[in-house]
């Protein structure tokens, strides 16, 4: 296991002391700070911003012993900015382009370092950001009948073995939905989370048996594996169809259904 951390780098809350910086550090509309939330969105654009970023990758790397980033964004800045720049869009464009002009300096520095994407509605699930991150986030959608239509849709987009697919057992889950937990997950990589510590002991021996089927049946297969789809798209407003998934090796097939 790899010690991490949680980072929503791009953003500064509205009390944080970077608020003291210039005004060319935030998205700006009309003049004035963009805050969502309670949170203003740092311009990658700016050196100084570029440069304060590294400073805090370098802390929690080299001080920490951090080797796995959770590099989160739970805003929508979809608006842009217009500082600098002809229009929002444009200037939302220009600052996507440095933040992933940043994001391969940091890999070169730590090549080590795996760092997974995650943002709000997994709006940047696109291959700009996908081909920098070793891990794209899928959902933190805690209604385990919810999550297959979320995984299914999203194979057909991200690399198994890229997708990071939480499995979510809750408190007085029973044996099988735990098990229908585990099942969601087993075909991409398994981001074990819930309340594993409230589980009944059946609940548990099921995601213990999930994780052993994962490691020694599955996992080796995936990243030379790609999805089919033997049901089609699922509807995420569907609550009563069957929903599969498969995975296609030139060995083996897997269908989680």
């Amino acid at each position: 296991m790899k010690p991490g951390l949680w980072l929503e780098i791009e953003l500064a809350g509205v009390k944080s002391p970077l608020i003291t910086k210039p005004d060319d550090w935030f998205f700006m509309r009309h003049g004035k700070r963009i805050n969502e939330g309670g949170r203003y969105f740092l311009d990658f654009r700016n050196p100084e911003v570029k440069a304060y970023a590294n400073e805090v990758i370098d802390r929690v790397v080299k001080d920490y012993g951090v080797e796995y980033i959770k590099r989160d964004y739970n805003c929508s800045a979809l608006f842009g900015t217009e500082l600098h720049t002809s229009s929002a869009g444009q200037g939302m464009l220009e600052n996507t382009r440095a933040m992933c002009s940043w994001i391969d300096s940091v890999h070169i520095r730590y090549p080590k370092l795996v760092l997974e994407n995650c943002s709000g509605g997994g709006m940047r699930m696109d291959y700009e950001a996908l081909s920098r991150n070793q891990l794209q986030s899928s959902s933190d959608q805690g209604n385990f009948k919810k999550y297959p239509s979320i995984i299914v849709g999203e194979l057909a987009t991200v690399l198994p073995e890229q997708l990071a697919a939480w499995a979510y057992p809750v408190a007085n889950s029973s044996a099988e939905e735990a098990a229908f937990n585990m099942v969601s997950e087993m075909l991409c990589r398994i981001h074990l989370s819930g309340e594993l510590d409230k589980l009944s002991n059946k609940a548990m021996e099921q995601v213990v048996n999930g994780i052993a089927v994962y490691k020694k049946q599955i996992n080796k297969y995936l990243p030379q594996s790609t999805a089919f789809f033997p049901l089609g798209m699922p509807s995420f407003t569907d609550s009563a169809s069957a929903i599969a998934v498969g995975m296609k090796h030139a060995e083996k097939r897997f269908v989680a259904v």
